[in-house]
């Protein structure tokens, strides 16, 4: 297979289409984790919906651990050995395929992602070992058909194998009118039997009815910008609709396989995060 080369990426013209003065959603993220790739407007979101909701730094530590733990299984226990990963995000410690590539240097990584910054910092994840290989696609979750027929996709995964589809805290930047679980079921369709699901999404499901009032409440007077859509466990468990769950089934992400003790473990208000993995039949 031939993989794309670092080379090949449009950085100049990704960087001439970043608005540093709008929020978004990957750089708040980085923001909330640590991570030096942001700016002024992503800060100043970042900390007023930490100021309603303080639990959200604990919330995208938790779900990145999810990220780690999930892939670690499907590479190690499962042994899949190609990702699409769909909302990739900025780059961070542990992205999917330095997970699945320190336990089989031979995995193949493709990653999703229409941030122009992100595509800036794709340089890092396109780092493969020599024996396997990463590709990156400027391209949206909600247009599955031009993700799957992407020739780089097809020069880096072969679809005739099974693929874990990795969608980390992405779906919740759908609304309802992108109709996300038919956009996930679209992505799923032509990958095989044996292909997994790997996908988190925020729900307030065990916020306190009194946090969720004033973050509403934010939102509407237009204090704070509402860029993801929670949504309950029912909603949730329809992404995994005749798929195979591995265990523990749906949790919350801090729940599931957890590596540290309960006692270790934040409070579920601060995680409040749904997770799960799941094979297709």
């Amino acid at each position: 297979m031939t993989v794309p080369s670092t080379s090949e990426l449009p950085e100049g013209r990704c960087a001439e289409r970043i608005d540093t003065t709008t929020v978004h959603p990957a750089r708040r993220y980085n923001y909330w984790l640590g991570g030096k790739d942001n700016f002024a407007a992503d800060r100043q979101s970042g900390d007023q919906i930490a100021a309603v909701y303080p639990g959200v730094r604990t919330l995208a530590r938790e779900n990145r651990a999810f990220l780690g733990r999930a892939v670690r299984f499907l590479a190690e226990e499962v042994g899949v050995r190609q990702f699409l990963d769909i909302g990739t995000g900025i780059p961070s410690a542990d992205n999917t395929h330095e997970v699945a590539q320190s336990v089989a240097p031979d995995s193949r990584v493709v990653y999703v992602d229409n941030d122009p910054m992100v595509l800036v910092h794709a340089r890092a994840l396109l780092t493969s070992d020599p024996a396997g290989a990463t590709a990156y696609l400027d391209a949206d979750l909600r247009d599955p058909e031009k993700i799957l027929a992407d020739p780089q996709l097809h020069a880096t995964l072969d679809l005739s194998q099974p693929v874990a589809l990795v969608l980390i805290a992405v779906t919740h930047f759908l609304t309802d009118d992108d109709r996300p679980h038919e956009q996930v079921a679209r992505l799923l369709d032509p990958l095989p039997s044996g292909s997994w699901l790997a996908l988190t999404h925020f729900t307030t499901d065990h916020i306190p009815a009194d946090t969720v009032t004033r973050m509403e409440a934010e939102f509407a007077a237009g204090r704070m910008k509402q860029d993801a859509v929670p949504r309950d466990r029912a909603e949730f468990a329809r992404f995994f609709t005749g798929l195979d769950l591995a265990e523990p089934g749906i949790a919350p992400v801090s729940e599931w396989r957890p590596q540290v003790p309960p006692e270790q473990r934040p409070p579920l208000a601060d995680a409040s995060i749904y997770g799960a993995v799941a094979r297709k039949p």
